[in-house]
């Protein structure tokens, strides 16, 4: 009976995860997004467009500021790299780089570009339920599953029951020390989801700074193929 139970709660939890998932990401997506980096004494902005198809590709561009702008970052299953075009070079990101802060933020590279999928990577556990800011929500927890490429040692995430949207996310370390919480709130519609417009990490270490992600638009399921994830679109697409 316990390891029927126990099965019973990993298949529900993983249903979770990928419901909660897959609306986040459609089959496609393009988004427009600015990006807020807070520190104590200075703040600074980034601007960027981004597509995905699926888990396994993804491309960023930066639209400003002036000195970052054109500035790409590829994705294409385990690999990512760099377009730098103020000094022509493409620059692929070695696995080892992938918890390194993006563009100077609190997010991770991994965050960015998701190398690691939070369904396939991760052995998922119902830990009960909780309420956030009024909404009922499951906590998940994710532990990696042995030899995937993750950078995280443990993954708790609140999952509102309703709308299966992540509000809470908590990242761990190898030794479960608290390292990031990301914070989704200002949930409206965008691309016919209820989806969170505004995404908050903040650092364990230095609650004192944090890096805000707005979307301001958010368009699903538009038909990108795997082609368009490629070397040369990354240094031309706008």
């Amino acid at each position: 009976l316990t390891l029927l139970t126990s099965t019973l709660q990993a298949q529900s939890a993983l249903e979770i995860v990928k419901r909660s998932n897959d609306k986040m990401q459609g089959t496609s997506n393009k988004s427009e997004m600015t990006m807020t980096i807070v520190r104590p004494d200075w703040q600074r902005q980034v601007t960027m467009k981004g597509w995905a198809l699926g888990t396994e590709y993804s491309l960023i561009l930066i639209t400003g500021p002036a000195r970052d702008k054109g500035q790409a970052f590829l994705k294409r299953d385990q690999e990512m790299w760099n377009w730098q075009p103020s000094i022509d070079r493409v620059v692929k990101l070695p696995p080892s780089m992938m918890l390194q802060s993006w563009m100077g933020s609190d997010f991770t590279n991994d965050d960015l570009v998701k190398e690691s999928s939070v369904v396939d990577d991760y052995k998922h556990a119902l830990k009960g339920d909780t309420t956030i800011n009024g909404f009922s929500c499951f906590k998940i927890e994710l532990i990696p599953k042995p030899d995937a490429p993750v950078v995280w040692g443990k993954v708790i995430a609140y999952i509102d029951k309703k709308e299966y949207n992540q509000l809470l996310v908590k990242y761990y370390d190898e030794e479960e020390e608290l390292i990031n919480t990301l914070v989704l709130s200002d949930i409206r519609n965008m691309g016919g989801r209820m989806l969170p417009a505004k995404l908050e990490m903040i650092p364990a270490d230095n609650p004192r700074q944090k890096t805000v992600i707005e979307y301001q638009h958010l368009e699903f399921d538009i038909g990108l193929k795997p082609d368009f994830f490629s070397m040369q679109n990354m240094k031309r697409v706008r």
